[in-house]
C-alpha cells in the first residue's frame, strides 16, 4: 500500500505494526502516541524516509460515532488515515463520550473534508469546504480600534457555522469538535459589505480569503470607549430571511490614559509552544477557554498595567500575535474567561494549509505594530513578548524607527541558551541608548516589580500579581 503523502494517525501498538507493514516508508508521515514504538523503531523509520512526529500527551483510541465518521471520509485528494478502535482482550481506556452532530451537518461536513494541512491533515486542521450549497452567509466582526478622528474595522464573511458555547467541563473530543468549527475556512469572497458609523455610509467587497476592512473617519471627535459600527452584506436577503446585519466594537483609548500595551499572544499570555506548529495545533484541540489557563501572574499584571499609577487610567491594551484569524473566537473567550483585559487582536490572514508552517513572522508582528502607532503617534507604549521567537528584535526595531514612542520593553525570559541571552544582551544595550530600556524578566511578579518602580503601576497591585500567581501555582499542582 502506497502512502501517496497520506498522514496516518496511530494510536496502539497494534495499529503500529499493521500500518509499517502495510506502507512504503518513504513519503509516510506517522503521527503517533508515545510509546508505542521504541526509538530503534522510529530511527529505521526516519532512515527508510518516513515522517516521525510524536504526539506530546497520548490520545486515547475509542469510537467517535459524530465526527468519526467525518474524519474517516478521507476521499481522493488529501485523505487521511486514522486508526479505528476494535475490541481486543484486557483493560480498555475508558471512551470519551463523543459529540453528535445533526446528521444533516454530519453529512455535510462529510463532503466537505478536502486538503491537507501538513502532518495534521485529517486530524484537527483539516481544511474544510464550502458550507454546502444552501449556507447562510455570516458576517463576522472583529474588535477594531480608533482616534478621536477615525475608526478601523476589520471582519470576514463566512458561511454560516453553528458555534455552541464550550465550557470547563467538555472533553477533549468536544474540544476537538469545536476546534474543528473554529478553523473552518469557508469565505465568501466579493460578497458586498456596508458600514454605517455616524452620518458616514462606506461599501467594500471581500477579498479572496472573505476579508474585509474599512477606515471610517468621524464627523466629530470621538470619546474614549467602546463605539458600535453597524455592518451589513445588502445582497442577504432572501424569500426566508432579511439582510444580515452585525454590530462591530471599536476602541477609542480614554483621555485619562497615559500609555498603550502592545503584547504578543503565544507563548506570552498564554502557553501555545508556537514553536512546535503540531504541538500547538493539539494544545488547541485538547483544551477551551475555561480549561486553558494564562501565564503565572499575567491576569493581574495586565489588569494592573492597563490601571495604571493612578488606577484609573484605563491604558489600551492591544494584542499582536502571528495565530491565525481563525482563532479570534477562541482567543477573545480566553481573554475574557481568565479576566485579562480584553482589546483589539491584530492576528494573522492565512489559509488553513499555511497554518502548521508559518513564515514572515516579524514582518507581520511589526506591520501591526506599525499600524497602531501611526493611530497614536503621540502615545508611549509598553511593548511585552518573550526570547522564544523574534520578539525582541521585533520591538527593538521599533524602537529604532520610532524611539520615543516605546517606553518599555518586557521579554520573558523562555529560552536559557548562551547564544540567546548574549544575542538579547546586545539588544539591551542598544535599546538603552535611546532611553528606553528593554528587561528580561524570568516571571510577571518580576515584571510587575519592576513596572511599580518605574511608576507604570501602583505599587499596592503587587500583592495582587503575587495572588494570582500563587492561585496559579496552586492549580498547576492540583492539576499534576
Amino acid at each position: 500500500m502506497a502512502s501517496d503523502d497520506m498522514p496516518f494517525l496511530i494510536l496502539t501498538r497494534a495499529g503500529f505494526d499493521d500500518i509499517v507493514a502495510r506502507i512504503e516508508q518513504p513519503g509516510a508521515v506517522l503521527l503517533l502516541n508515545p510509546g508505542i514504538a521504541s526509538e530503534t523503531e522510529l530511527a529505521r523509520l526516519r532512515e527508510a524516509g518516513a515522517t516521525i512526529h510524536l504526539l506530546p500527551a497520548a490520545i486515547a483510541a475509542g469510537p467517535a460515532p459524530g465526527l468519526d465518521g467525518v474524519l474517516h471520509a478521507a476521499g481522493a485528494g488529501g485523505a487521511a488515515w486514522i486508526e479505528h478502535a476494535v475490541a481486543t482482550p484486557g483493560p480498555v481506556a475508558p471512551a470519551v463520550e463523543p459529540e453528535r452532530l445533526p446528521e444533516e451537518q454530519s453529512r455535510a461536513l462529510h463532503h466537505r473534508l478536502v486538503g491537507t494541512v501538513g502532518s495534521l491533515a485529517g486530524h484537527a486542521l483539516r481544511r474544510l469546504g464550502r458550507f454546502g450549497q444552501g449556507g447562510n452567509p455570516m458576517l463576522l466582526p472583529y474588535l477594531g480600534f480608533g482616534n478621536a478622528n477615525k475608526l478601523w474595522v476589520k471582519g470576514r464573511v463566512l458561511d454560516e457555522v453553528d458555534f455552541r458555547e464550550q465550557t470547563g467541563q467538555d472533553s477533549g473530543w468536544h474540544n476537538l469538535v469545536a476546534l474543528y468549527r473554529r478553523l473552518e475556512s469557508d469565505q465568501v469572497s466579493g460578497a458586498r459589505v456596508v458600514a454605517r458609523f455616524q452620518d458616514q455610509v462606506m461599501e467594500t467587497h471581500t477579498d479572496r480569503g472573505g476579508y474585509f476592512a474599512f477606515e471610517i473617519p468621524s464627523s466629530a471627535p470621538l470619546s474614549g470607549g467602546w463605539h458600535e459600527v453597524e455592518l451589513e452584506l445588502p445582497d442577504s436577503a432572501t424569500r426566508d430571511r432579511g439582510v444580515v446585519r452585525t454590530v462591530a466594537q471599536v476602541s477609542v483609548p480614554a483621555a485619562s490614559a497615559r500609555f498603550g500595551i502592545i503584547s504578543d499572544i503565544d507563548d506570552t499570555v498564554l502557553w501555545t509552544n508556537v514553536t512546535n506548529k503540531l504541538n500547538m495545533a493539539l494544545m488547541l484541540a485538547r483544551s477551551n477557554a475555561h480549561t486553558r489557563k494564562p501565564f503565572k501572574g499575567v491576569a493581574a499584571f495586565y489588569r494592573a498595567l492597563s490601571a495604571g499609577a493612578s488606577g484609573q487610567d484605563e491604558n489600551p491594551m492591544f494584542y499582536v500575535s502571528s495565530s491565525p484569524w481563525h482563532l479570534f473566537g477562541p482567543l477573545v473567550d480566553f481573554l475574557r474567561v481568565q479576566g485579562i483585559p480584553l482589546g483589539p487582536l491584530l492576528l494573522r490572514e492565512l489559509n488553513m494549509s499555511q497554518v502548521l508552517t508559518l513564515t514572515s513572522h516579524g514582518s507581520h508582528k511589526l506591520d501591526k505594530i506599525e499600524q497602531i502607532l501611526g493611530y497614536y503617534p503621540d502615545m508611549q507604549f509598553v511593548l511585552i513578548g518573550d526570547s522564544g521567537e523574534q520578539d525582541p528584535e521585533i520591538y527593538t526595531e521599533v524602537v529604532r524607527r520610532h524611539p520615543k514612542a516605546v517606553r518599555m520593553i518586557y521579554i520573558r525570559n523562555v529560552n536559557p541558551d548562551p547564544a540567546r541571552i548574549d544575542a538579547l544582551d546586545r539588544l539591551i544595550a542598544e535599546v538603552s541608548a535611546t532611553g528606553a530600556q528593554l528587561i528580561l524578566a524570568p516571571d510577571s511578579v518580576f515584571a510587575a516589580s519592576h513596572a511599580a518602580a518605574e511608576g507604570l503601576i501602583h505599587v499596592d497591585r503587587l500583592a495582587d500579581v503575587r495572588s494570582d500567581k500563587r492561585e496559579d501555582d496552586k492549580l498547576l499542582h492540583s492539576s499534576t
